[in-house]
């Protein structure tokens, strides 16, 4: 049997972007008028009327349907779309680049990726941006990176926001089966015109972004009255919904069905058409003793103040084995067997052997450098990962023993970028 020849070569980040090729968008459109229609797609536009490139778009980031619901929203309008190198390596290079696509790693600085943003700008393009660099966990925004605010003053064009709803209720990440009933609607409108880059300072404008791409699923679910009766709607729910909240044990959790619950202490809730929890209640309970969560993004947000509890007290750290694949390019992943995963305080050290070599080595990335981090809940079905990243390589560290949830550490990857943030009185802006 022929062994397959491994590429190392990283991929190539200045290569200039190329305009999308029109008969490839063609068929790109059609493709996405299909995959929407189950969701019958509603379009708003608001202050988009006699708007001519160049500009920015910033979209919400809710799930793989974001990548069909946008190119329907510009059309006839082409554009350049910043990817992840996942897409590439997955569909193929000369496919992504023929529909616009930039490559790029994710939470890195790269300044390759800025270059060629302003190329796309400079030609009179525009640029599609989801800057949350993630699907949602649990249906709600994340905070954007402080940079949002200098990318839209250096490009000094317009900015455009699409909002997009119902993608992540038809198709959460901790659980891709479609949800039929699911709705789809997204709103495009001009948020900064450009004369307003030019005249608000540079926290005006970050905060009219933050506030624009400011989103809950869930409570749009439940306003808009939207009934979703997938028998099995709250599997893999504990994947982001790790932690009881009643006897506050982690990594217990379990599901079938439409039901959440814990093992630890049979605590039970039931997910409800409505995407509202309701758990059971023995008789013998005292009032009060358990926090009784509904929402489900009220739960997610309390895991995250008891992660920072843990940093604040100094009892935070995980070490734990991986098995690791790493992304230098389009063409391969490569297995790189076992290392080990460090995070604490000082940030995340993976110590392994790099392909090729012969000897272990340490990548260490301090808190600082890292806004956030990159999770998948069961990515291309081999479970849980977290990814790390340098500007030629890409990292996805797949757990090896009990105690790994990549929504904690994300947490956790948050709470001390901006913990260093103000031990270096650091200005985002």
């Amino acid at each position: 049997m022929k062994t397959k020849k491994i590429d190392t070569t990283p991929f190539d980040r200045h290569r200039e972007p190329p305009k999308q090729n029109l008969l490839a968008m063609l068929y790109f459109w059609v493709y996405c008028w299909f995959l929407t229609r189950q969701g019958k797609l509603k379009i708003t536009k608001v202050g988009m009327k006699g708007l001519k490139p160049p500009y920015l778009v910033l979209g919400t980031h809710l799930s793989f349907m974001d990548f069909c619901v946008t190119p329907l929203a510009l059309f006839p309008r082409r554009a350049n779309y910043v990817s992840e190198l996942e897409g590439f390596e997955a569909y193929g290079e000369w496919a992504y680049r023929n529909i616009g696509c930039l490559g790029t790693r994710k939470f890195v600085n790269d300044l390759a990726l800025v270059k060629n943003i302003k190329r796309v700008i400079d030609r009179k393009g525009i640029l599609v941006l989801y800057p949350e660099a993630r699907y949602a966990n649990v249906g709600t925004s994340s905070k954007l990176p402080d940079s949002m605010a200098k990318l839209v003053k250096m490009l000094d064009v317009p900015v455009v926001v699409i909002d997009m709803k119902g993608n992540y209720l038809q198709s959460p990440i901790w659980n891709l089966a479609i949800r039929k009933q699911a709705r789809l609607e997204t709103t495009l409108s001009l948020l900064v015109t450009k004369e307003e880059v030019s005249a608000l300072p540079a926290a005006a404008i970050q905060e009219k972004i933050q506030k624009a791409l400011t989103y809950d699923e869930y409570a749009w679910q439940a306003r808009t009255r939207m009934s979703i009766t997938y028998e099995k709607r709250a599997e893999g729910l504990e994947l982001v919904l790790y932690q009881c909240p009643c006897c506050a044990t982690p990594f217990r959790m379990a599901s079938k069905g439409a039901e959440l619950s814990c093992l630890e202490c049979g605590s039970k809730w039931k997910m409800t058409e409505f995407g509202k929890l309701e758990r059971d209640k023995t008789p013998s309970e005292i009032p009060g003793s358990a926090l009784d969560f509904t929402h489900i993004p009220d739960w997610y947000e309390w895991q995250r103040s008891r992660v920072v509890e843990e940093i604040e007290s100094g009892s935070y750290t995980l070490r734990m084995r991986v098995r690791i694949e790493s992304l230098p390019n389009a063409v391969n992943f490569i297995d790189l067997g076992e290392g080990t995963l460090v995070h604490d305080r000082s940030g995340f050290s993976l110590t392994f052997v790099e392909y090729g070599d012969s000897e272990e080595k340490t990548l260490h990335i301090p808190p600082i450098s890292m806004t956030s981090i990159h999770t998948e809940t069961n990515y291309r079905k081999k479970g849980q990962c977290v990814t790390l990243s340098t500007l030629d390589n890409t990292y996805f560290l797949f757990p090896l023993e009990e105690g790994f949830n990549a929504v904690k550490i994300m947490f956790a990857t948050e709470h001390l970028y901006e913990r260093a943030m103000a031990k270096n009185h650091r200005s985002p802006l």
